[in-house]
């Protein structure tokens, strides 16, 4: 009898490639559009900062700025979820520092690559230059799978600015993603 993986259509391997190029190309722009959004949120930091600086505003917000610097974000305790999970041990404060950003550069990749193989099977998955899968990674990350998952507050805890903020910093991922995916499946 022969073997059924030997006469499988030249097509259908060819669909294959296709498929692990994509998923190649969006890791790469995943990491790449995971600091697209690292620099948009920087940026805009630095943007509110400017506007709301006056003596009485920068005496009531050091307080604040000192607690959220010391405060950990959702990165960090997946960090930590993980590592405790694997060795039975929860990471230090420094080592959480550290470990965030591998998590915030791992996920994006991981989702950068569900949308370059998306892209190479449903193309309309890159409507609007990626910034529609942006929004949909806002929402199922952010604003429903991280406070599931109990390594944040629920949405309802924070004002709309925060979530516009997010969403906003989302939509940069989104597009960064999709310019250097392009490129990078271009050259593959």
């Amino acid at each position: 009898m022969p073997n059924l993986l030997l006469i499988t259509p030249m097509s259908d391997r060819i669909e294959d490639h296709r498929i692990l190029k994509g998923l190649l190309a969006g890791m790469v722009a995943g990491v790449a559009g995971a600091w697209f959004m690292n620099q948009f949120q920087s940026g805009l930091t630095r943007v509110q900062a400017a506007w709301e600086k006056s003596a009485h505003e920068q005496e009531q917000q050091n307080p604040q700025q000192n607690m959220d610097q010391d405060a950990e974000d959702a990165t960090m305790k997946a960090a930590d979820r993980v590592v405790s999970i694997v060795t039975h041990r929860h990471l230090t404060k420094e080592q959480k520092k550290k470990a965030g950003p591998i998590v915030h550069y791992a996920y994006g990749a991981l989702i950068g690559g569900v949308y370059g193989a998306l892209a190479e099977v449903a193309p309309t998955v890159t409507t609007y230059a990626g910034t529609a899968y942006g929004a949909a990674a806002w929402l199922a990350g952010d604003e429903i799978a991280v406070p599931k998952l109990g390594l944040s507050e629920p949405p309802s805890k924070y004002p709309p600015k925060v979530h516009i903020q997010a969403l906003a910093a989302h939509l940069a991922y989104g597009l960064g993603t999709d310019l250097v995916r392009r490129g990078v499946r271009a050259a593959l």
